[in-house]
């Protein structure tokens, strides 16, 4: 019987309390070495601002639906993706509804913000074409579990899978 298990959101903050913390500044987080730390890891990262280090969150064969539903398959089209929330120059904030694991594999349900009490975000990247407030949304994202023992992106779908 696959186990099944949730994490409520206790805080809107970047990490969880088990989530892995950088050991040097500057330094990113290690990769989340359970299904639920998964949101915060990546909003760790994501937060210090580093493509290469939110790049290390994606399985190498993972897909990355951006809010026009056309998937990014390759590493260098999910780094583009991702660019374009980065460049906003905004801080994301995860709330994780629900993470259910079977095995390797988990779903997240992780709802998101990014600029939360900020006033206006910069030109978009491409992501939005103008930010007034912040930008939000429900990932329904897939993660697994890999030989090393650390969890990645397999699917992550900020907008749930369809267009914003």
């Amino acid at each position: 019987m696959p186990h099944h298990s949730a994490q409520p959101a206790t805080s809107p903050t970047a990490m969880s309390p088990s989530a892995p913390s950088p050991t040097a500044p500057g330094t990113p987080p290690a990769l989340p070495r359970t299904a639920h730390d998964v949101p915060y890891v990546f909003a760790a990262r994501f937060n210090a601002g580093d493509p290469d280090a939110v790049q290390e969150m994606y399985a190498p064969d993972a897909v990355f639906v951006p809010p026009d539903g056309v998937p990014a398959t390759t590493s260098e089209e999910i780094r583009r993706a991702n660019a374009a929330f980065l460049a906003l120059g905004l801080p994301i904030t995860v709330r994780p509804r629900q993470v259910r694991v079977a095995g390797d594999t988990a779903l997240l349900v992780v709802d998101w913000e990014l600029g939360a009490g900020e006033g206006e975000g910069g030109d978009g990247g491409g992501a939005h074409d103008a930010v007034a407030g912040p930008v939000r949304g429900t990932a329904t994202d897939v993660a697994r579990r890999g030989p090393d023992g650390c969890w990645r992106y397999l699917i992550d779908s900020p907008f749930g899978g369809g267009p914003a």
